[in-house]
């Protein structure tokens, strides 16, 4: 790769590493594998860099490698979690306190099959397009629009009550 791609991949990688690693968090659940998951995600981006380049849409690559990237990991590893005692947890401050109830909404984004799981990431959480989320799971804007929808449905069903957990983020779209 000459010096000056390679400058240009430093340069995103320092620039996109926060996004990168908020939306495989939300694609994962999991620091370390969320971490891990945009590690890997580069590491396939850095050796098509130039062709990445050329067609001028890194980020989207990067989310597409990441989101077909966790798809393939859900599918091969299934984890077993193991609940800490209440003595071993140890509270941390989290940069996503916003979320009055963001456990709960993860655990809701966790059961969720990890196409759909994507989608609402991307959708949400990334502020996509449709049009956007189409092109980085290479699907049709109808199969977003299910997707999203369907997924909406299933949060709204798992959490309770509705109203204090979803708020206006998730709200579906009225397109």
């Amino acid at each position: 790769m000459p010096g000056e791609d390679e400058e240009r991949f430093r340069e995103f990688v320092s620039e996109q590493w926060g996004p990168l690693t908020r939306t495989a968090y939300l694609l994962t659940g999991d620091r370390g594998t969320a971490e891990d998951l945009v590690q890997s995600a580069l590491e396939k981006t850095h050796r098509r860099w130039g062709r990445v380049l050329r067609k001028d849409a890194p980020v989207v690559y990067v989310r597409r490698v990441m989101v077909n990237t966790a798809v393939s990991w859900r599918r091969r590893r299934r984890t077993v979690e193991v609940p800490l005692l209440e003595a071993d947890a140890v509270t941390a401050p989290d940069a996503y306190h916003r979320a009055e109830n963001r456990h709960q909404l993860l655990e809701a984004l966790r059961r969720l099959p990890p196409r759909m799981r994507a989608v609402l990431v991307l959708r949400y959480f990334e502020d996509l397009s449709e049009a956007d989320i189409a092109k980085v799971l290479n699907c049709s804007t109808g199969t977003v629009k299910s997707q999203a929808s369907r997924g909406l449905a299933r949060l709204r069903a798992d959490l309770k009550p509705p109203s204090t957990l979803i708020g206006t983020s998730l709200q579906e779209d009225p397109a």
